[in-house]
């Protein structure tokens, strides 16, 4: 990370590696721990990204590779909830991956929904301060239909104090992010005006959720933008080969153990995703 950067840090080296091991328990465990802002309450929006960046560093210590990325809250409504004016984004392993063909225990999983996306499979490394959309198009090999897994590993609502979880808590949780399941068919990011992908979601045979990917920052590439020049100023870069999950354009859709899902993306083809 490039020391110049100014960050605002209230934790420790200490307590950021604790939080971050409390962390990677809960989620390996399938548990729900307290809200990590309750353990600290002067935690920043840097201290999450810190936690988020430790408990990547587990992840990999245990051989897990870094495969791409997610970003979130890029609609105005999520932010207007959430009372922030920026997306977040967190990191995927590749033991976050899932295919269609797959049954999917959801044991595995505290308090799962999932989302319908585009991600954006880069061919090109991809970093600057003033990129554009058209420097995402021509650094991406292909964009494919996706659903990430979003998941909760510290309560959404404290059940001791009623109080609800921050986006500090959700950006350390990783922003939420539990996984991808990716299907349909893969396009050049130029065939079509992404702006105008749509998708149907349907569980157990009942349309549920539906949505263009426009409704992601007026442009789903617009969000990639975000993430490379955060991580620009970060001294850091999104990597030729890496998947990067460009935010929801649905609302998050609950998840039970013998539920059926279909996203059916039109043109760009349908894929199941089925828990167990």
């Amino acid at each position: 990370m490039n020391p110049a950067t100014h960050r605002i840090l209230t934790l420790t080296p200490a307590e950021i590696a604790a939080e971050a091991s409390r962390l990677d328990q809960a989620d390996q465990q399938g548990l729900q721990v307290r809200q990590s802002t309750l353990l600290h309450p002067d935690m920043t929006i840097d201290d999450a990204y810190a936690v988020q960046a430790a408990w990547l560093k587990l992840k990999q210590e245990r051989g897990r590779e870094l495969i791409g990325h997610k970003i979130g809250l890029t609609s105005q409504a999520m932010q207007t909830a959430m009372n922030i004016t920026t997306p977040d984004s967190g990191f995927l392993t590749d033991d976050m991956v899932y295919s269609p063909s797959e049954h999917i225990e959801i044991a595995r999983f505290v308090d799962l929904k999932i989302e319908v996306e585009l991600a954006f499979v880069l061919g090109e490394d991809l970093s600057g301060t003033s990129l554009t959309v058209n420097d995402v198009l021509d650094a991406t090999a292909y964009v494919i239909p996706a659903v990430e897994m979003i998941a909760a590993r510290t309560h959404r609502i404290d059940f001791e104090t009623g109080r609800s979880r921050t986006v500090i808590d959700t950006i350390a949780d990783n922003a939420a992010d539990a996984g991808i399941i990716t299907g349909g068919r893969a396009v050049g990011p130029r065939v079509q005006d992404l702006r105008w992908v749509g998708a149907m979601l349907t569980k157990n045979g009942v349309v549920t959720e539906t949505g263009l990917a426009g409704g992601v920052l007026g442009h789903p590439a617009r969000a990639i933008v975000w993430l490379a020049n955060r991580y620009a100023r970060q001294g850091m870069a999104l990597r030729a080969g890496q998947i990067v999950l460009s935010g929801s354009f649905t609302r998050p859709t609950d998840v039970a153990p013998g539920d059926h899902f279909t996203a059916d993306f039109g043109a760009l083809d349908c894929f199941e995703c089925v828990f167990v």
